[in-house]
């Protein structure tokens, strides 16, 4: 095996652009808080890279997933349909609402929710009940689904977006893992009534901590904005008729956002070379399966991953160990929300896929700007762990 010549990272900020020109600015003119001119700029130019007519931006994703779902409708006591393998800010948003996730399988293709299972689970356990569907089960009203676009591939959109339409349901998109993708040739997040991005630090671009909500609906953007501004209902007056939130993003992370958005076709491409590279390289390997986009998506490939054979890898966990004692920070995958402690008394339907998928599962290292060097490096460590 090679020597590692440094730690390589699992998936850190790439700033090569804009960055430092456009935070001074922001110092130069003492524009610094959530109100400023970059705010503005990074929602109309995210909205015009996805192709939606509004877009909100919020401090961070699990912000942006909470007004959505609050502006989609959810109340207390409504259910939300999540996929049991995403991460747990996913299900947590919706606990804010006061709502209840109910968690149902992947399937195997895309890692996103198994559009059978929703079908399955709609068909079985619930009735439409005057324009609204209820669980059977709980009594409760079935208020949105909530589809996940995982480590930057999109999920079977259409199949779900059609069983929302025949069980009335809002679709909130969770894209905070993908933007830059594409599904049948969209841009994911703008089928349904909303989708959700993500701007953390080792998001495909970053402002450092940040999210958005898009929505092609004009009076939801005006909600969403309205619930991330304290709700407040005066341009002078401090009046607010309901409960809102301080959710709006900074001018100064709004500023590294544009200058990230700036290089995002690029990052989007280098993401996809590495993923290449490691398809190649361990895809020969027998028992190792690099993950690989589906043939009616373009995955960025944010957090290129692979499965291991039982055989070949009898305990992921302690590879991932070693690959990370040997300076390969590799990752886990989702641990699927089920068996959360926080969500033990959720609702959920089988979930073998999810479960194996996180069994057999691990991510690799992948941020815009690694070297060749260090792929090979990252490959070369994998396949000496394996032996």
């Amino acid at each position: 095996m090679s020597v590692v010549r440094r730690s390589i990272p699992n998936a850190v900020p790439h700033l090569a652009g804009n960055e430092w020109k456009y935070v001074k600015e922001c110092l130069d003119t003492n524009w610094v808080s959530s109100a400023g001119p970059f705010v503005d700029r990074f929602e109309r130019e995210v909205a015009q890279y996805v192709g939606v007519p509004h877009a909100v931006a919020t401090v961070n994703g699990s912000a942006a997933i909470h007004v959505a779902l609050l502006a989609a409708g959810v109340r207390p006591g409504d259910e939300v349909l999540v996929p049991a393998f995403t991460f747990v800010a996913t299900a947590n948003a919706v606990a804010y609402c006061g709502a209840h996730p109910v968690f149902l399988d992947s399937e195997e293709v895309s890692w996103g929710l198994d559009p059978a299972r929703l079908a399955e689970f709609l068909e079985r356990e619930c009735r439409v009940d005057a324009c609204h569907v209820v669980n059977r089960r709980t009594g409760r009203t079935v208020r949105a689904l909530l589809p996940v676009h995982l480590y930057g591939h999109p999920c079977d959109l259409d199949p779900l977006l059609a069983l929302a339409r025949a069980y009335p349901m809002a679709v909130v998109e969770d894209s905070a893992e993908a933007l830059g993708a594409r599904y049948r040739g969209r841009a994911v997040g703008v089928d349904g009534l909303e989708g959700c991005l993500s701007f953390n630090g080792n998001k495909i671009i970053t402002t450092g901590a940040g999210g958005m909500v898009l929505t092609r609906d004009e009076a939801t953007a005006a909600r969403v904005r309205r619930l991330t501004t304290q709700a407040r209902g005066d341009a002078i007056e401090f009046v607010h008729d309901e409960i809102g939130f301080n959710y709006r993003l900074s001018n100064l992370h709004a500023a590294l956002g544009v200058a990230q958005l700036e290089q995002l076709d690029s990052f989007v491409e280098d993401k996809r070379a590495t993923a290449a590279f490691y398809q190649q390289a361990l895809g020969r390997v027998d028992g190792v399966y690099p993950f690989v986009e589906a043939p009616w998506a373009r995955s960025t490939y944010w957090m290129p991953s692979l499965l291991l054979d039982e055989g070949r890898c009898p305990d992921v966990p302690a590879l991932i160990r070693s690959l990370n004692a040997a300076g390969i920070q590799a990752r886990p995958l989702w641990r699927p929300l089920h068996l959360q402690p926080a969500f033990r008394d959720a609702t959920a339907g089988p979930v073998a896929v999810a479960e194996r998928l996180y069994a057999r599962g691990l991510s690799l290292p992948c941020s815009v700007g690694i070297t060749p060097e260090e792929r090979q490096d990252v490959v070369d460590a994998v396949v000496q762990q394996l032996r």
